[in-house]
């Protein structure tokens, strides 16, 4: 017995040092992936948001008399976005000329301002925007809360007018994302540790109980156990993955509304009699390239601010507005009004799958009409869209090739909450529905 019990603690105890090891090399991994990925965003964020003031100021017109200047100071001050965000400028003696969220600022020479590192931060935007622009991480109190956090700017050089100008993003939530994936490979590698002792203790408890008994079928048991095993730590891997690639996924707004600004100067132009509007509609025709090609490469989105706000009927209310007013497509609604007492992650699933289906709708259908429903009874919620395009085959889901998420990923999505997904198309009627059962019928209270 003891020469069947040790070498059987002893693989197990090997596995779990193994799985430990792998575990911890994967969560720094995945960490360090995470942080990439974000401060990407941020970046190109942060470079939309300029090329966004830019174009707002008309820059690039030609103008350089103090009427010009003064307006686009006066347009700077009132631009802002988020809670924290804002633009700033400075001449190239670090003399401040707009700060929205601290006007007392305006005017000041900042030149020797340092932040808790012992960084002259004025200095250093200035020389990065004489080096070409580019990026800078300082420390500088954030306007919502007025305590001091780690920064990301962006500043250019605006050399007609002897500017710098930027914006920057605070970057708690960078810190508080790879701390709650820190924390949440913690749990799963101390469950599987505890998996693996509990998969020792039962296994020595059934050597000493049968003694020499033991059977070939019994260590193929075993066998079963250890590669179930091996595939909850794949499992793991892949659901941490989809969790980051899904909420990456729906980023990049303000690319889509700097290439709208780009379009409606062209049409300003245009309406103008003015010959130099190619310019911006190939800025525009580029900014909606890039638009493709960022959403295809990363997923980048966080929890909609509609959801906090007003919950889920009110928000699917506010997307249907927003929807008919940017398509000029009929949309009927029918929502139930509801308290959101279900899981969090569930009502924004929700929110998700109407927004892709109604993106869906607006890319393909060439649809009239649209329906958007939300039931409930005592089971759970239906939401269900419909509308009189040109149907397509679902049928073809899983073999989509074109790189694209949509109709899988709300699948999978609703399919993570224990619902499902209902596709029904023919030409000119198309049904959409997601069905989510309460897994606890106490839960699920209306008005």
């Amino acid at each position: 017995m003891v020469l069947a019990v040790l070498p059987l603690i002893g693989a197990i105890l090997a596995i779990a040092t193994l799985v430990t090891v792998q575990v911890r090399d994967l969560s720094r991994e995945e960490q360090s992936l995470l942080e990439k990925s974000l401060l990407d965003a941020k970046r190109a964020e942060l470079q939309h948001y300029v090329q966004l003031a830019l174009t707002s100021i008309e820059y690039a017109s030609g103008r350089n008399d103090e009427a010009a200047k003064a307006e686009a100071l006066r347009i700077l001050t009132g631009m802002s976005y988020g809670d924290d965000g804002y633009f700033f400028a400075y001449d190239l003696t670090g003399k401040n000329l707009v700060h929205p969220r601290q006007p007392k600022l305006v005017g000041q020479n900042l030149w020797n301002m340092h932040d808790s590192n012992g960084l002259a931060v004025i200095q250093q935007l200035i020389a990065t925007a004489k080096s070409g622009g580019g990026f800078q991480r300082y420390v500088w109190r954030k306007p919502s809360s007025g305590q001091e956090a780690d920064k990301l700017g962006y500043v250019v050089m605006l050399d007609r007018w002897g500017w710098v100008l930027g914006t920057g993003i605070y970057l708690d939530d960078v810190a508080a994302s790879t701390l709650k994936m820190r924390e949440e490979m913690s749990a799963h590698t101390f469950s599987t540790i505890a998996g693996l002792a509990l998969v020792a203790v039962v296994a020595s408890l059934t050597v000493f109980a049968g003694g020499m008994a033991l059977n070939i079928s019994e260590h193929r048991l075993a066998d079963r156990k250890l590669k179930t095993l091996a595939q909850r730590i794949v499992s793991l891997q892949e659901e941490e993955r989809g969790r980051v690639s899904r909420e990456l996924h729906d980023g990049l707004s303000q690319l889509l509304v700097s290439t709208k600004y780009h379009f409606e100067l062209a049409q300003e132009r245009l309406a103008d009699g003015r010959d130099n509007a190619v310019p911006e509609i190939d800025k525009g025709l580029l900014g909606l390239a890039s638009a493709i090609s960022e959403i295809r490469r990363i997923s980048h989105d966080l929890r909609p601010s509609l959801l906090d706000n007003f919950g889920l009927s009110s928000a699917l209310q506010q997307l249907s507005d927003e929807f008919r007013q940017r398509t000029g497509i009929i949309v009927d609604t029918r929502i139930a009004t509801c308290t959101d007492v279900t899981e969090d992650g569930s009502m924004t699933t929700l929110f998700r799958i109407a927004q892709e289906g109604l993106m869906n709708i607006e890319r393909h259908a060439g649809a009239q009409h649209v329906l958007l429903a939300l039931d409930h009874d005592i089971a759970g919620l239906r939401l269900s869209i419909t509308d009189d395009g040109q149907g397509f085959d679902p049928s073809g889901i899983d073999n989509s090739r074109n790189g694209g998420i949509g109709l899988r990923n709300m699948r999978e999505r609703i399919e993570h909450y224990g619902g499902k997904l209902v596709i029904a198309s023919v030409p000119g009627c198309t049904e959409l529905s997601a069905i989510l059962l309460y897994s606890d019928k106490s839960k699920g209270l209306y008005a």
